[in-house]
């Protein structure tokens, strides 16, 4: 008999700490589906990554995640709708570092990536390979320099367009060597390396994912990288810091944010989550394929690389005059 009460008491006190434990867990973990907003199309970088993300935190936590594409505006749009959600966890964003660079690009912004979010964790970055067409009587990034610097406003360079990242990357690369190079912008990618290979516009700063085969096939020559390591695709181009370009880094980054107000018990979790699918050998090995190199950091790290990144960009979008509405 007394057994059979202290076995009762024993078992009342296991289902009483449970209870107790319940609330916390709530707290620290979205009990609903998960939305993870990606503001870009299907199929670019920002999207493929939430998809391999979202599906391996579905499979680790068994929480349901989807993933929501809601562009337009060039990523505004969906990044103005997690602003706006419920600070609840369970909408997220994940997105590359335009999210630093709209607020000086555009004219009408209704969020701030600062005060309008709460940084979860960095997921990794893509650099950027500067080509030249064969002709082009360039074999390194300082030959590129003494070529502008020797017929100033005379070398074209392409772009994907007005505002994006490899129309930057050369308005900053122009910044910091002094030199003047005329902008001809396409509308995408995949047109003005087209036009670079076929000899119509000599320099371009493309992506190494879409830039490497090139490289490879001969149809362009790689002068140099601009991550702040050596690209795991292209190791043996070096960067542009190691071919003479002090202080110069140009990639595209990936961090997912929270509305801000999400709990920060909740933020912890997701981000470690978060950290320990991007720890996974098998995502590592699909991520590398992508040509995206991984980066360290939870909350603090990537609420740094925003701000710096802010005050990075701000200023050489003044001096070149690009504003968008």
């Amino acid at each position: 008999m007394r057994m059979n009460i202290m076995l009762r008491v024993t078992i009342g006190s296991a289902i009483a700490l449970a209870l107790l434990a319940m609330p916390s867990l709530a707290q620290t973990w979205p009990s609903k589906s998960v939305k993870l907003i990606v503001p870009f199309p299907a199929g670019g970088s920002a999207d493929t990554l939430s998809r391999i993300i979202g599906q391996e935190l579905q499979n680790k936590t068994g929480q349901s995640f989807v993933v929501e594409n809601r562009t337009g505006a060039g990523g505004n749009i969906g990044t103005d709708a997690v602003a706006k959600a419920t600070p609840d966890g369970t909408t997220l964003l994940l997105t590359p570092s335009s999210i630093a660079i709209a607020p000086a690009l555009y004219t009408k912004l209704t969020w701030d990536p600062v005060k309008d979010f709460e940084p979860v964790t960095l997921v990794g970055s893509i650099p950027m390979v500067v080509v030249v067409h064969p002709s082009f009587p360039a074999h390194s990034l300082t030959d590129l320099v003494a070529q502008a610097k020797a017929r100033p406003g005379q070398i074209n360079y392409a772009s994907g367009g007005f505002g994006t990242t490899n129309h930057l990357a050369v308005e900053l690369f122009k910044a910091q060597t002094g030199i003047d190079l005329v902008h001809v912008a396409y509308r995408g990618n995949p047109l003005a390396i087209v036009d670079v290979i076929g000899g119509h516009v000599p320099v371009f700063f493309d992506f190494v994912l879409t830039g490497a085969p090139h490289v490879r096939s001969g149809a362009v020559r790689a002068l140099a990288t601009t991550g702040a390591q050596r690209s795991s695709i292209l190791p043996d181009v070096p960067t542009a810091m190691e071919a003479g370009i002090s202080g110069f880094e140009a990639s595209t980054w990936f961090g997912v944010y929270a509305p801000a107000g999400t709990p920060k018990d909740m933020v912890m979790e997701i981000s470690k989550e978060v950290a320990a699918v991007l720890a996974m050998s098998s995502v590592k090995k699909r991520l590398a394929d992508l040509g995206v190199e991984p980066m360290q950091g939870g909350q603090a790290a990537l609420g740094e690389l925003t701000k710096s990144d802010l005050a990075k960009w701000g200023p050489i979008i003044e001096k070149a005059g690009i504003k968008l509405e």
